[in-house]
């Protein structure tokens, strides 16, 4: 475990997210996630955590780690299509992790999600989280929609998920 990103975890307590990603945030998140489902047959989940846990650092889980863990919890891979996917934030390390199911396996490359990760982490770092997500959703969207043409269903809720 890295010492400085103990003590940044431990400076950043879960409630610093609702400070970030209010009430409205979330509403903007929630529509723009709504807005691009209507454009393709994917499923899109967002989820943002404040911090790891003490016993999570000690283990040396990193933020891909619990991207899978929570695109687990949230039943992400719970679609007829295989083609759910995750955009996970772990606002204390401002990384972005997103983990597509594998309906996506042989269709969009890591490359591909790692750009929209880095677009978004940019955004973080010059102080607009909200445009971060709401591009990220959308560019998300665009590659689903590449592969999965628009259907007429919602698998899964389209509210943003505060851990």
């Amino acid at each position: 475990m890295s010492i400085t990103r103990g003590i940044r975890h431990l400076a950043t307590p879960a409630w610093t997210v609702s400070g970030v990603f209010s009430k409205e945030a979330l509403a903007r998140i929630e529509e723009a996630i709504a807005a691009t489902e209507r454009t393709h047959g994917g499923e899109i989940r967002f989820a943002v955590e404040g911090n790891l846990s003490a016993r999570e650092l000690w283990r040396g889980a990193t933020a891909r780690d619990r991207a899978l863990e929570v695109f687990a919890q949230l039943g992400v891979w719970d679609t007829e299509a295989n083609n759910g996917v995750l955009i996970y934030v772990l606002w204390a390390d401002h990384d972005v992790e997103i983990i597509a199911d594998r309906g996506f396996n042989t269709k969009v490359t890591n490359e591909e999600w790692s750009a929209v990760c880095r677009n978004m982490e940019a955004h973080f770092r010059a102080g607009d989280p909200i445009r971060a997500v709401v591009e990220g959703v959308h560019a998300v969207g665009a590659l689903i929609a590449r592969h999965f043409p628009a259907a007429d269903r919602n698998e899964l809720p389209d509210q943003p998920v505060v851990l």
